[in-house]
């Protein structure tokens, strides 16, 4: 569970978080560096190096869940831009005589040299990664093995300032175990923060189902962009402290082989938490120094063994083949160790949910919206208002098009013509996080709740991502408030994706309802439900709206339940308005009932007042 009403609660959360990490790796190093030789002191710095790559890249993977395979590329660039400003004009002369004079003449300390490459990388992080952050899943994956494919090349092609595929050389060795421990302090906190903060838990909400946390108000590309540019500075210090350890490299060490290693470390660890970092580098920086003993040389001469080449490769694909086999999230899964050091406290709800005040003339309306899939038209010249305070069934046989509406009035998809309005105001082109910020909340026919976020992480991406809910009192106690409405404020610290099925319903509204929307969407939110379940659902959604004015429009199966709650009943019938009217005046609609049993049968008397 996360705090997220001022930089106070998601500071100490980090620190809770951060320090059992930190301390370890601090007692790590210094029992290396007072008791162990230079081979185990190198392989410490090693570590750490590699523990700053891999935090870094689980900032942006473990949020986000998509797998990069560029960020070592943004280390390569951090590598020889850190080398480059601590270089001596001399030296620079010598072995890089066409360097533009102003790189030429450059000499920078090496902290100076971090802080400038770190920047100089999340610039070009934040260019490139404005398209890179619109993509999703196995598309931004491979855009990021591209990314690291061209920069691999240029650093290939710019001989006047990397030397190409020659060793760059001369770099002063200027990495300690103090500045690394200070670097690695600074990269976990940074992982925390980012974690426990409003982006970063609505980026992790959209890890678990993009097009609900976008109905949530959400804007992922934002979201991802920012863990992109961080990350990638994060690479960039890790890529100029091992170019100071090296003293000399080239743009082979920054390809494939490191790819490679830090997303085993990653995975091994779990990708999904900043402890599973620091754990899968360990881990497999282990396994690593015992395979190379053996791919090196003979480790036990007495048995024979022969030398192992790629054993070192061989052993890290044989782990994260075990591990996901074994567990799927990684040693450490979804948890932080602070999730087991601390208990978290669930806040209480100290007020009911306000009402929203609504212009005068307010309304949700749509006029003749059609929509089509290529040749099949799902809606054809639908007409539709809801108005504040206001109950709308909208019905219809399977198929009809009641979901592809709701999509369209959401944003979720564009109507092909026609317009919809909220108060007025046309949201044609807008996307879903946007029209969601003017005053719609929905639920889903199938149930889409963040399931490895817990009941509170759930409710609070709502209250965050709208943007309604953030003046005037503290954003965990809001979303207790529309846990509390649903009856479902005890589940608060459990995850979602351990309820029952009617509570996760009941937990789907509540997030909606927590939006503070002036019109809420209902897609079948009875479904499932037993019939006193459904009976007590329909209660509060009445109480609801009379308390709140909150204007609703709801698809549900239960012809009877509507009828009796709904002000106002819409039926579609493949993809058109059939009837429309007060509920009695629906109910003796025969076209509504050959719709749903048939002409032929429509036709005996009894058949009317059967059907619904």
């Amino acid at each position: 569970m996360t705090s997220i009403d001022s930089a106070g609660p998601v500071v100490r959360r980090a620190l809770a978080g951060a320090v059992p990490l930190i301390v370890p790796v601090t007692l790590l190093a210094a029992g290396v560096v007072l008791f162990l030789g230079a081979a185990e002191q190198r392989i410490l710095i090693l570590f750490m190096i590699n523990l700053i790559a891999v935090v870094a890249t689980g900032l942006y993977v473990g949020n986000s869940g998509v797998t990069s395979f560029g960020h070592v590329g943004f280390m390569g660039l951090g590598a020889y831009a850190s080398a480059l400003l601590t270089l001596p004009p001399a030296v620079k002369a010598t072995m890089l005589p066409n360097l533009p004079g102003w790189l030429a003449a450059a000499q920078f300390g090496f902290a100076e040299s971090l802080v400038v490459a770190a920047l100089a990388v999340g610039l070009f992080a934040l260019v490139i990664g404005i398209p890179v952050a619109r993509l999703s899943g196995s598309a931004a994956s491979i855009t990021s093995l591209g990314l690291l494919i061209i920069i691999h090349s240029v650093l290939n092609g710019a001989k006047d300032i990397t030397r190409g595929s020659q060793t760059f050389f001369g770099v002063e060795r200027l990495t300690t175990v103090p500045v690394l421990l200070a670097c690695v302090a600074i990269a976990i906190l940074v992982a925390r923060l980012f974690r426990d903060s409003t982006a970063g838990l609505e980026l992790r909400a959209s890890r678990e189902d993009e097009l609900a946390a976008r109905a949530m108000g959400v804007d992922v590309a934002r979201r991802r962009l920012a863990a992109w540019v961080l990350s990638a500075m994060l690479m960039a210090v890790a890529g100029g402290l091992l170019a100071h350890v090296l003293g000399a490299f080239s743009p082979k060490k920054f390809f494939f082989v490191d790819t490679f290693a830090i997303l085993a470390m990653l995975i091994i660890g779990g990708p999904a938490s900043v402890s599973g970092a620091v754990i899968g580098t360990f881990t497999i920086t282990l396994i690593t120094e015992f395979a190379r003993r053996f791919e090196e040389g003979p480790v036990l001469p007495q048995l024979g063994l022969p030398q192992a080449f790629g054993l070192t490769q061989i052993v890290l694909g044989l782990g994260i083949l075990l591990i996901m086999y074994r567990r799927p999230g990684g040693l450490f899964g979804l948890a932080e160790i602070d999730d087991w050091l601390f208990r978290q406290p669930i806040p209480v709800a100290t007020a009911p949910l306000p009402a929203e005040a609504a212009p005068a003339d307010a309304a949700l309306t749509a006029d003749r919206v059609t929509k089509r899939f290529a040749g099949l038209v799902a809606l054809d010249a639908v007409d539709l208002s809801v108005r504040p305070g206001e109950i709308v069934g909208l019905i219809g046989p399977n198929g009809s098009g009641k979901t592809t509406l709701i999509n369209a009035l959401s944003g979720v998809v564009p109507a092909t013509s026609g317009t919809v309005r909220i108060d007025g105001r046309d949201i044609a082109g807008l996307p879903s996080h946007r029209v969601a910020r003017l005053g719609i909340g929905r639920s889903f026919q199938n149930i889409r709740l963040f399931k490895d976020l817990t009941v509170l992480e759930n409710v609070i991406v709502a209250v965050t991502g709208s943007g309604r809910g953030r003046a005037g009192g503290a954003v965990a106690e809001r979303a207790m408030a529309a846990l509390a409405e649903l009856g479902v404020d005890g589940l608060a610290g459990r995850r979602a994706g351990q309820l029952a099925y009617g509570e996760q319903r009941r937990v789907e509204i509540a997030r909606a309802l927590a939006m503070r929307p002036r019109y809420l969407l209902l897609d079948e939110p009875a479904a499932g439900m037993n019939p006193a379940e459904s009976e007590a659902l329909m209660r509060l959604l009445d109480d609801l709206r009379r308390r709140t004015g909150l204007g609703l429009l709801l698809v549900e199966h239960d012809l009877k339940l509507v009828m009796r709650l709904c002000d106002r009943v819409v039926v579609l019938n493949k993809g058109q308005v059939i009837a429309a009217g007060v509920p009695d005046q629906v109910q003796a609609d025969p076209a509504v009932v050959e719709a749903y049993i048939g002409r032929r049968a429509a036709r005996k008397p009894a058949a009317l007042a059967a059907a619904v």
